[in-house]
């Protein structure tokens, strides 16, 4: 009881610590000045030939968690149709001894934060700070990684809330930091995302069996996730939180599937949608409600949960149509006016249908932006029971 007391006192230390996140991202563009950091995200001639999970280069980041080394990696990928992408992000490693098996990988999905490159967490000027539960889950000895997702961070196809292309870059983020000898990586992976990381992760733990056999899932937990799309996009048809993630979410679509953004956006939007895409969530929200506010009500044509080929790409990137072994833990916060209660709730009911072991956390007075960090004593608990 002593341990999440303190764990749930250090969790709002944290959330307070995310608060400023968007101050940290809007002096991004100030720290893309930093020496070799755009070198870094370059990709060198030929950076996507070779096989998934292999790096094309990495570096050792300084101002690491206290007790542990890190480094920023470019790595080769997968999109949804097998075509050979680089992706980036990073690896953070506690210092001291690993088991003799190499250390648990725990794999981070992270949250909306915008489409462009620059938006990429690894590119920020604490690319640490977004990764929650990151103390905790050092001090358990996890070497943890932490994907940008393709399309950010360097040249890419678009991925946003594109689940296989989000999963294969999650599962080839744990192939890269196996790949560096002093992360001490196993194969032993742990799975925890929040919102679009939610996707990303519950996504990797469909498909790891046959796209990574080499590693072994033994948990999946997600806060919050964007698992029904359709759901997602029904709730959200008539605000400006549908507007948002409809401008990044349509746009992906429209290039990796080819569907056509004049079939569902009006003049308007399509007008809006391009330099919507161009900025990044926290640091512009300001800027990105102003541009999607007089869209409210007028951004689509028809309903894209009923009309294809929207229908069916939204369907089709919705988590939960196939069951995974490891347990399932989804922690939900019953505030939450993004991903609400009750599509979460009847996401759960689906995943135990399929005879999942799916342990789920309601938690009240919880936001979209502070489930992730007050699930962490629940979290934390959840990985004691199923022995990590």
């Amino acid at each position: 009881m002593r341990r999440l007391t303190v764990v749930a006192l250090c969790a709002v230390v944290a959330l307070v610590s995310a608060l400023v996140t968007a101050e940290v991202l809007r002096v991004r563009g100030d720290e893309a000045e930093r020496p070799g950091l755009n070198a870094f995200y370059t990709q060198p001639d030929g950076a996507a030939d070779g096989a998934p999970g292999t790096l094309v280069k990495s570096e050792s980041l300084t101002g690491t968690p206290v007790g542990a080394r890190a480094w920023r990696v470019m790595y080769r990928s997968t999109d949804l149709n097998g075509a050979p992408v680089v992706v980036t992000g990073v690896v953070v490693t506690p210092l001291g001894p690993a088991p003799a098996a190499g250390r648990t990988v725990l794999a981070w999905g992270h949250p909306t934060t915008g489409a462009a490159q620059d938006c990429a967490p690894s590119r920020g000027f604490d690319p640490f700070l977004g990764i929650e539960g990151l103390r905790f889950l050092l001090d358990r000895g996890y070497t943890v990684v932490a994907t940008d997702y393709a399309g950010m961070g360097t040249d890419g196809p678009d991925s946003y809330l594109v689940g296989k292309t989000a999963a294969h870059s999650v599962l080839d983020a744990v192939r890269a930091a196996r790949a560096i000898p002093e992360a001490e990586a196993g194969s032993s992976v742990l799975l925890w995302g929040h919102s679009q990381g939610g996707q990303a992760a519950l996504f990797a733990a469909e498909n790891a069996a046959t796209y990574a056999p080499e590693l072994t899932v033994d948990g999946v937990a997600v806060a919050a996730p964007a698992a029904d799309l359709t759901a997602l996009m029904r709730t959200h048809l008539d605000d400006i939180s549908g507007v948002t993630i409809g401008s990044y979410a349509f746009t992906a679509y429209a290039g990796v599937y080819g569907a056509s953004l004049p079939g569902i956006l009006t003049p308007a939007a399509q007008d809006v949608v391009p330099r919507m895409n161009q900025l990044c969530l926290l640091s512009n929200l300001q800027e990105l409600h102003a541009m999607g506010q007089p869209l409210v009500g007028n951004f689509t044509t028809g309903d894209p949960t009923t009309t294809p080929p929207w229908s069916d790409l939204l369907a089709r990137n919705s988590a939960g149509a196939i069951a995974f072994r490891a347990p399932l833990l989804v922690a939900q916060g019953r505030d939450d006016e993004l991903v609400v209660p009750a599509d979460t709730d009847a996401f759960v009911a689906r995943e135990r249908g399929l005879g999942m072991d799916v342990t789920y956390e309601q938690l009240p007075g919880a936001s979209h932006a502070t489930i992730a960090y007050l699930a962490i004593p629940a979290l934390l608990t959840w990985l004691d029971r199923i022995g990590h």
